[in-house]
């Protein structure tokens, strides 16, 4: 339970982060549970980033700043991806 609830925490911060960064448009979902899914699915594409630089095997769900800005960076990913495969511009 506790992880489940790091993952939400995590990925709502990291969410918020990501559209303070890269900011929306009126299509795109939005509120707690779209700040949320962005933040949470920006925190395994993250995680993936993270063990491609590092060869890190270790995988981790704690509420620190790292964890926070590796699943922002993620979330940037994710917008951008899908931005381009939408035609849309990435940044």
């Amino acid at each position: 339970m506790f992880t489940i609830l790091m993952w939400i925490v995590v990925g709502f911060l990291a969410g918020l982060l990501a559209k303070a960064i890269v900011p929306g448009t009126a299509d795109e979902p939005g509120g707690f549970v779209g700040t949320t899914v962005l933040g949470i699915v920006g925190a395994v594409v993250g995680g993936f980033i993270y063990h491609l630089i590092t060869g890190s095997r270790s995988f981790t769900t704690t509420l620190d700043i790292m964890s926070i800005v590796w699943a922002a960076i993620g979330a940037i990913v994710v917008v951008m991806i899908s931005r381009m495969l939408s035609g849309r511009r990435a940044l």
